[in-house]
Formats: C-alpha cells, sequence, structure tokens
C-alpha cells in the first residue's frame, strides 16, 4: 500500500494564497504539443553534480515504492484547485539510488520538447514533493503530464513540470523556460503565499 502524506498547506486556516481564486475544474495550460509516449524508449535520467549519472526505464521507475499525496495546487494565472490526491514515487526516494555532490543547492528539471524549471534541492526533495503518474485515482491525462508529472505543492503550479525526463543536479541557481526573460521571466522560486510571481 502507498504511504500517505499530507502536504502541510492543506491544513492552514485560509487555503487561498492572495490573489488566487478557488476552481473546481482543472484548466489545462501548457505550451506546445502533447508529446508522445512510448514505455519502450522512455526514461529518466539524473546527472549534473551527483556521485554518479543514473537512469531509470519506465519499467524501473513503475517498480520503485509509491506514496500518495493530498495538496493543493496554485497556478500563476490565479487559479487554485484544491484537495487533489497524487500517487507516485516521492523526490525523496531518489536519495537511495542517486547521491548529490555537496556542491549541489538547485535542480533543473528537463522535460519534452526542451522545457525546463528550477528548484531549490530543498524544494525537490520537500516531503510532500513527488513523481506523479495519478491524479485523483485516475492515470494521469496527457494534456496534464501522462506519464509523469513531477508536483511540487508548495510553489506555483509551473514549477510542477509536465512530462519529465531529466533532473540535473546543480551548484548555481539557474531560469528555465518561463523563468527566463525571454519567455515571461516569472519568479526563480515561485511561492504563492508572498505571490512571487515574477521576477
Amino acid at each position: 500500500m502507498a504511504e500517505s502524506i499530507i502536504s502541510t498547506d492543506t491544513q492552514r486556516p485560509e487555503r487561498l494564497p492572495p490573489g488566487q481564486k478557488l476552481t473546481h475544474k482543472w484548466p489545462v495550460l501548457h505550451a506546445g504539443e502533447v508529446p508522445p509516449f512510448d514505455a519502450a524508449t522512455w526514461d529518466l535520467f539524473f546527472f549534473g553534480f551527483v556521485k554518479q549519472q543514473k537512469n531509470f526505464t519506465w519499467k524501473q521507475f513503475c517498480a520503485l515504492p509509491r506514496v500518495q499525496v493530498l495538496a493543493d495546487m496554485h497556478c500563476v494565472t490565479h487559479w487554485s484547485k484544491l484537495d487533489n490526491l497524487w500517487e507516485g514515487v516521492a523526490t525523496r526516494e531518489f536519495l537511495k539510488h542517486v547521491e548529490p555532490l555537496a556542491e549541489a543547492r538547485f535542480v533543473m528539471i528537463h522535460c519534452e520538447y526542451g522545457f525546463t524549471t528550477n528548484l531549490p534541492l530543498a524544494d525537490f526533495f520537500s516531503e510532500d514533493a513527488l513523481f506523479a503518474l495519478q491524479h485523483n485515482g485516475q492515470d494521469l491525462e496527457p494534456d496534464h503530464g501522462y506519464p509523469l508529472r513531477l508536483v511540487i505543492p508548495k510553489l506555483y503550479a509551473w514549477k510542477s513540470a509536465k512530462w519529465v525526463r531529466g533532473i540535473e543536479f546543480m551548484a548555481e541557481d539557474h531560469p528555465g523556460f518561463w523563468e527566463s526573460w525571454e519567455h515571461g521571466g516569472y519568479h526563480l522560486r515561485g511561492d504563492p503565499w508572498v505571490e512571487e510571481r515574477f521576477r
């Protein structure tokens, strides 16, 4: 049975961060097309400032222990969807398989079609962070990141990157796709409770 985790943000007296509005739908937001998925060729690659690079095939990834995380989702476009039940593999699980070097302080998430987003290492390995395979008891739909979506509940939803393929450990922070000035200049961290929407 999957371990159950409840994000601490769901226990706040006020669940909506400043500037957010509640939605019961799940809006679809992404740039470009939905990528195809082939279980025979898919892999997840850990590299950069690590003792040894590691990659997981789809079969290997699916064999890892599962967790369920109850968490809220807050989009930088001002909507919030509460009480999402995610199931997948905790990011912390990979500390059993990949050893970050002492210099590692950040990660860059690499996704299909070259999309990226940056995260502090502490946020990536937070207790409620996971690589999600399911949402509310169903496999993720392609528009929402199938087969694999990173979920970082405590940050704005663009940090919960869709179609993840690689994790690069970095000594210094660098902007990802949406954080770059060219594509919007979103905040390097993205904490919704202090409205870190833009740089």
